[in-house]
């Protein structure tokens, strides 16, 4: 009897995650185009840091009301949020490798490479230490082919997930009443 619940938790937070997938999707879209226009960098983060968690309380949530009747245990409430942040994940690791493999062509990489040089013409003797690692460590992710970019963003966005997973399933849980 517990297969089917699992079977349409996952199948809900394949639903919900695609849809989160979808928005970070959109949200990546605002990270390369911010390269040239700094408010769309800003809207990028404040979307990162603040509109990821509250979409994923939400669709937790109306998980919670709508397919467990308005009880849910932390346990099946990190399981639903950890699936669909890592269904989030894969949707967007699509958009990151298509990105980096048929339009970036480095052009974040040359972006950056370009800050760096103005700010080391005007930086202190402080400062130019940490350009330096700055521009040793864009050097190493400028041999990383799209497919090793991707991998890392993956990885990164698995541990991230992993660690979200848990406060949203804390705000959402909700035990079922004594009587």
């Amino acid at each position: 009897m517990t297969q089917p619940q699992t079977s349409n938790l996952q199948q809900d937070a394949m639903r919900y995650g695609t849809l989160m997938g979808i928005f970070w999707t959109i949200k990546f879209a605002l990270f390369p185009l911010g390269m040239n226009m700094p408010s769309l960098l800003v809207a990028f983060f404040a979307l990162t840091v603040v509109g990821v968690p509250l979409l994923g309380i939400s669709f937790a949530r109306q998980y919670r009301d709508r397919q467990c009747a308005g009880v849910l245990p932390f346990s099946k409430a990190f399981l639903f949020t950890a699936f669909m942040y890592l269904f989030a994940t894969l949707f967007a690791t699509i958009a990151h490798y298509i990105y980096f493999r048929y339009i970036d062509h480095g052009m974040i990489i040359a972006t950056y490479q370009d800050m760096l040089s103005t700010m080391d013409q005007v930086a202190t003797d402080g400062m130019k230490e940490s350009i330096d690692q700055f521009q040793q460590a864009l050097d190493a992710i400028a041999t990383l082919s799209p497919l090793e970019i991707t991998v890392q963003l993956l990885t990164q966005n698995i541990f991230n997930c992993t660690m979200l997973a848990i406060p949203t399933a804390l705000l959402v849980m909700r035990k079922k009443k004594k009587e």
